[in-house]
């Protein structure tokens, strides 16, 4: 019998004693073989690191001197892994049996995958999909994210309606499985942008670079959405902003970017106004800031797009074809359709 990959499962951590520890237990409890547990501590102060490698013997730890976020955080670990996978997995998700061996396997048959995403359900309201990821994350053209099974806010009923295997656009952050052999050919996470947005950036240089990306129901996680940063505050939302139009503007063409960027814009003038008639001066203040922040950028946009050049392989034009090449915000908001269920068929993926 052929041995199992070696698989290197990174956490990047901050704070939160109760959050880890219950994520190790999880882990534990697998019995995937052979693996290591990479810690990455992210300059945390509540001796919850101390304590789970107490309690959970193997875990291999990379202390940082500062608060790197996710993606850095990621990106250190990585640098340290043996693995010829790599799962990046958030401190507040719990796996279940068998997760990792049912995406390990389906990566092991189709070589053209870089990334494997499981079904994500909410810890909370485990009927119910997570914020995160849910069932796996697609992208409008202008940029904005959703997943199927949670569309903004709307959190939809895991009934078993996506339990189809399928390519999506994005795997989550919260827990995926990546090809190190990709991830070596398109640059690992942008560490500029901190936190947010920096796995659906990698998952369009995967695309960029001919590779698939895969939603995988037979493995399940579930996840505490909303532990680090609530859903609405202002520096999540800047982040958001901020990172999201960064991607864009590393990843898009010119040609399609001097007619797509100034719609976008006035999405961004849009979100503003509504905010401001919503009453939320802050919510307001952190897109604007986002807006303010791209001209310090310019240098880093370059150097990325000069990358994406090199490793582009498809066109623009078909990218679009594995986007959702409608409005998902005017779809939600002036349609009122909330579920992924309820979107015209707008997407191309043969």
């Amino acid at each position: 019998m052929a041995r199992s990959p070696f698989v290197s499962i990174i956490i990047p951590h901050y704070r939160g004693r109760e959050i880890l520890h219950r994520c190790l237990q999880a882990l534990a409890q697998d019995e995937y073989q052979p693996r290591e547990i990479i810690l990455v501590d992210n300059a945390s102060t509540d001796g919850s690191v101390d304590a789970g490698v107490e309690a959970f013997s193997g875990v291999k730890v990379i202390r940082s001197r500062r608060n790197l976020g996710f993606a850095a955080g990621c990106n250190l670990g990585m640098r340290f892994a043996n693995g010829e996978y790599f799962v990046l997995l958030n401190d507040d998700a719990v796996v279940t049996p068998g997760w990792l061996a049912a995406m390990v396997d389906y990566m092991q048959k189709h070589e053209d995958v870089a990334a494997v995403q499981p079904k994500i359900k909410s810890l909370d309201e485990p009927d119910r999909f997570d914020y995160a990821g849910a069932a796996g994350g697609m992208i409008d053209m202008w940029g904005f994210p959703f997943a199927r099974g949670r569309i903004f806010t709307t959190l939809e009923r895991d009934e078993g309606q996506y339990d189809d295997h399928g390519e999506i656009f994005w795997a989550s952050g919260t827990c995926t499985l990546l090809r190190r052999s990709a991830v070596e050919k398109v640059g690992d996470l942008d560490p500029r942008f901190f936190a947010h947005m920096e796995e659906i950036d990698l998952n369009w240089r995967f695309h960029l670079a001919g590779y698939r990306v895969v939603y995988l129901p037979d493995a399940v996680v579930f996840h505490n959405a909303g532990t680090t940063l609530a859903q609405q505050a202002p520096q999540k939302v800047f982040l958001n902003h901020r990172n999201n139009l960064l991607m864009l503007l590393k990843n898009y063409s010119g040609i399609t970017l001097l007619w797509l960027f100034p719609v976008r814009l006035l999405f961004e003038w849009a979100a503003m106004g509504f905010a401001l008639l919503q009453r939320d001066g802050r919510q307001a203040l952190a897109i604007a800031k986002a807006l303010g922040a791209l001209p310090a950028y310019w240098s880093h946009i370059r150097r990325e797009r000069a990358r994406v050049k090199r490793l582009r392989k498809i066109s623009d034009a078909a990218i679009r074809r594995k986007m959702y090449r409608q409005s998902i915000v005017l779809q939600y908001y002036l349609l009122k359709r909330k579920t992924y269920r309820e979107l015209p068929i707008a997407t191309d993926n043969t």
